[in-house]
């Protein structure tokens, strides 16, 4: 429950704080006067409004802050999944948001900064707002689905179901996708299977360039080769006057002085061992130049698979490219060949996956189907009942199902059964305001009045099923005489015996059903305007309603009548008031925005 609310420098109010009760709290006071500026700090509070031009003159930051009790473990776990926080053991949050005068807007929870995402999914989880036209709500479809899940307790049916519809529209897509590309797919693969059997034909091997180039270089100049290392060869044994002849010589003679000087023995050993080295390079010549024959065809077997190599080379690697990268692009069309085909694979395995999920959304929306239309069954009576009670006991209300058929822009075709996120149908709330009319679209007929009643009435048979605990009505009586105040302010009161209801109400029927009774009331004070709220109890109460029936005109009839009208909402609403949750240290009445307050919290 929201146990109290702070509001400062916002619009009219300087400063305000309001307490509320557990159960039904009524706001009352002249048209202008700022009632619904009250409700609208709360929407402030949980960015569900702007806070844009709503700042106070001269100050320089409005600030709401709300004090929330939380007796539900389960709403605190999912506060703290909301958050990541740890609240989940946290019976009481205290949420703040400024409006800062240059526009920019901040929010914290129990002193932890908050972003905007945050604080909407908090007030989905705490607070249901119904302002003075939010009535309309009941007429979108989708919101009518909504409520039957909430009354038949499917909505985890429709989240699943809202996935698997998701995960299939995902498929689809890339279905559509790999279909698309299918033609430029086959006409890649056809390239990329010529390109790889091309080099593999080839089939080139690690370092083969250089071993080619090397046997090439030879055999293309093998008479050069044969006349240059023959002409080596003669110079050192054939020729006249050959080097190994002359080195002969030359040990022979340096042998002779060393018999004579023994001192040439070292040097004549080293001719003679030079003379040696030098007959076995001669004779490794002669056996070399024996060797070399000149092979056309070997030459040309050579030149083909260079000139091929190469052409490979220039043409999958480009200048500067060698054979190391023939064989790294040789491998990358492997690679791609495989994914490519692989998508051929995808798109099978796709139509596969998009099979099973329509199975599993068959199924699942035919449960979801059966649950909506049992909700349906159990709710027609109770609406009837209370429509009765608030003056259309001849209206026929029922729900309607119809084929879910995809939104405009949706993905998928009109004929598709699994168009709608929604499940397999969607509904249409169906009214005969009066006998012997047709039943039509509730959207289509109903009047501001009707729509009212209508919604409070649905409220009243789901408010069990609600998932928040706060509900807030904003003028719930507009349109409405005040001949259906009492069952209306009956109606709210018992919504109130399981959550907390906020009601804004120009009616004394109503808020004689009030557990706390709130006056907003607008002042001038030294030329500038302030709005003033204070709880009302004894006398001042009775007054404010008799001033709700006649006007400032108070008199003893409509003192009277306001006295009658409290006893008559007392004796219908003995016992029904739920238990009080933990009250704050103080609850004063006659709180003026005039006078300022110490602030619940920075």
């Amino acid at each position: 429950m929201l146990r109290e609310l702070h509001i400062s420098n916002l619009a009219v109010i300087a400063d305000a704080v309001v307490e509320f009760d557990a159960g039904l709290n009524c706001f009352t006071g002249q048209t202008g006067a700022g009632k619904s500026l009250v409700l609208g700090a709360l929407e402030l509070l949980l960015a569900l409004r702007s806070g844009q031009n709503m700042l106070r003159a001269g100050a320089a930051e409005a600030r709401i802050t709300g004090v929330f009790v939380i007796q539900n473990p389960v709403m605190r776990r999912r506060l703290a999944e909301i958050t990541d926080l740890p609240l989940a053991d946290e019976p009481e949050i205290i949420l703040v948001r400024r409006i800062h005068e240059s526009g920019r807007t901040t929010a914290s929870i129990n002193g932890q900064p908050l972003t905007g995402s945050m604080l909407k999914n908090i007030a989905e989880t705490l607070v249901d707002i119904h302002g003075q036209h939010d009535a309309q709500y009941l007429l979108k479809p989708a919101n009518q689905l909504a409520l039957l899940d909430d009354a038949g307790h499917s909505g985890s049916l429709a989240a699943e179901f809202r996935q698997l519809h998701q995960q299939r529209r995902e498929l689809m897509t890339q279905a559509r996708e790999l279909t698309a590309s299918q033609t430029l797919r086959r006409q890649q693969i056809e390239l990329y299977e010529f390109q790889w059997r091309e080099i593999d034909d080839a089939n080139p091997q690690p370092g083969e360039l250089e071993a080619l180039e090397a046997r090439h270089r030879l055999l293309s100049n093998i008479e050069k080769i044969k006349r240059l290392a023959g002409s080596a060869y003669e110079a050192l044994y054939e020729d006249d006057a050959a080097i190994i002849g002359r080195l002969k010589t030359v040990t022979a003679v340096l042998l002779e002085a060393a018999e004579l000087n023994p001192e040439f023995i070292a040097a004549a050993g080293q001719v003679k061992d030079s003379t040696i080295a030098l007959d076995d390079a001669a004779f490794t010549l002669r056996r070399t130049l024996d060797r070399l024959e000149l092979d056309p065809e070997e030459l040309a077997a050579v030149t083909d698979r260079l000139n091929g190599l190469n052409r490979l080379i220039s043409k999958y690697c480009g200048l500067g490219g060698g054979l190391d990268e023939l064989l790294q692009y040789q491998e990358n069309i492997k690679a791609q060949l495989a994914e490519l085909k692989s998508a051929d694979q995808n798109s099978a395995d796709c139509d596969a996956r998009i099979v099973e999920l329509e199975k599993r959304l068959s199924t699942l929306g035919g449960k979801l189907s059966q649950s909506r239309r049992k909700a349906a069954e159990m709710v027609l009576p109770g609406v009837h009942r209370q429509l009765a009670d608030l003056g259309m006991k001849e209206a026929r209300f029922h729900i309607e199902f119809l084929a879910a058929s995809p939104a405009p822009g949706a993905e998928g075709t009109p004929d598709d059964p699994f168009g709608s996120p929604s499940g397999l149908e969607t509904v249409e709330f169906m009214l005969a305001p009066n006998p012997g009319q047709p039943a039509r679209p509730l959207r289509k007929i109903a009047s501001g009045g009707e729509l009212s009643r209508v919604m409070l009435a649905i409220k009243s048979i789901l408010a069990a099923s609600d998932r928040v605990s706060v509900l807030v009505f904003d003028e719930i009586d507009a349109n409405v005489g005040g001949r259906m105040g009492t069952i209306i302010g009956e109606k709210l009161r018992d919504i109130a015996g399981r959550h907390q209801v906020l009601c804004i109400t120009h009616l004394p029927q109503i808020a004689a059903y009030a557990d706390r009774h709130i006056s907003i009331r607008k002042m001038v004070h030294q030329g500038e305007s302030f709005t003033s709220v204070s709880t009302l109890a004894g006398q001042e109460r009775i007054a404010e309603l008799a001033e709700m029936i006649t006007g400032k005109n108070i008199t003893p009839t409509s003192l009277a009548q306001a006295q009658e009208l409290l006893a008559m909402a007392e004796r219908k609403s003995a016992g029904s008031k739920p238990p009080e949750p933990p009250a704050p240290a103080a609850r004063g009445k006659n709180k003026s925005a005039v006078k300022s307050r110490k602030h619940i919290a920075e």
